[in-house]
């Protein structure tokens, strides 16, 4: 009776101390209450963080760009993950890496790129087990665009409410049920992210603004950061109809239940 007890214990404490942490960037600036969010969540200065570049065409001006703004808030260490294309040796770096960091994030750029070096099935599998033991894993525009299981590529036709018009692939899928698009409101993306829900009603559509980022914790609450404004489009009751939520920096809301969290 008392070792029942005890793993009972055990398991359940395992399973409390088991959180999920991602933080999205829309794209243009980094806000800064978002970037020390991840710092805060990746262990101050004792912790971690492993820049991704691989969207990036210049993958070092990528990695140095967000190195820069994340050492102007906090001495946190920041490394580099091996550039793409990866050999044998250098998966086994990343591999490695991923191991000891307490925060990912994926720089901006095209998120083909990105998923094209997570093909791998041993790198994809190590990042989602990484995300589901306390690591913070966050990105910016194209970092953000591969969260969703349905990654929009950029590709298809923005001047209709077409969801078949939109090109879709595989993405990291650390953020389920949902479609994430990113510099929302400044590029007019309403159109081709209404058409994907219209198409799928069952999944959430988060267009993220520039400069404005969404803290999704244990993929349930999500908290705009930022400047701008989050959109949240919800089609599940009607394929004729859908709920749109405007969200503001400290708004929340519950994506399970699919509505706003009153403060």
């Amino acid at each position: 009776m008392f070792q029942k007890i005890l793993c009972i214990i055990l398991f359940c404490t395992s399973f409390t101390y088991a959180q999920e942490h991602l933080i999205v960037i829309g794209g243009g600036k980094r806000p800064a209450d978002a970037l020390n969010k991840l710092i805060e969540l990746s262990g101050k200065e004792q912790g971690e963080i492993l820049i991704i570049p691989w969207a990036s065409g210049e993958q070092e001006v990528g990695f140095e760009s967000i190195k820069k703004d994340i050492s102007a808030l906090s001495p946190i260490k920041v490394v580099s993950a091996p550039f793409a294309p990866l050999t044998a040796e250098s998966k086994i770096v990343l591999l490695n890496q991923l191991k000891t960091a307490k925060g990912v994030f994926f720089t901006g750029g095209d998120q083909v790129r990105i998923m094209k070096v997570l093909e791998d099935e041993t790198i994809f599998k190590a990042m989602h087990e990484r995300y589901h033991h306390n690591v913070v894993f966050s990105g910016t525009s194209a970092g953000t665009a591969i969260m969703s299981e349905k990654m929009i590529t950029g590709n298809g036709k923005l001047d209709v409410i077409d969801g078949t018009q939109v090109e879709t692939k595989k993405g990291l899928g650390l953020l389920p049920n949902v479609i994430v698009d990113q510099h929302f409101i400044k590029r007019q993306r309403e159109n081709r992210l209404m058409g994907l829900i219209l198409q799928y009603p069952t999944l959430l559509g988060i267009g993220i603004d520039e400069n404005t980022a969404v803290y999704v914790q244990n993929n349930k609450s999500a908290e705009v950061l930022g400047e701008s404004q989050v959109l949240i489009f919800d089609a599940e009751q009607s394929k004729e109809a859908m709920k749109l939520y405007f969200l503001k920096k400290g708004d929340k809301f519950d994506l399970v239940k699919k509505k706003k969290i009153k403060i």
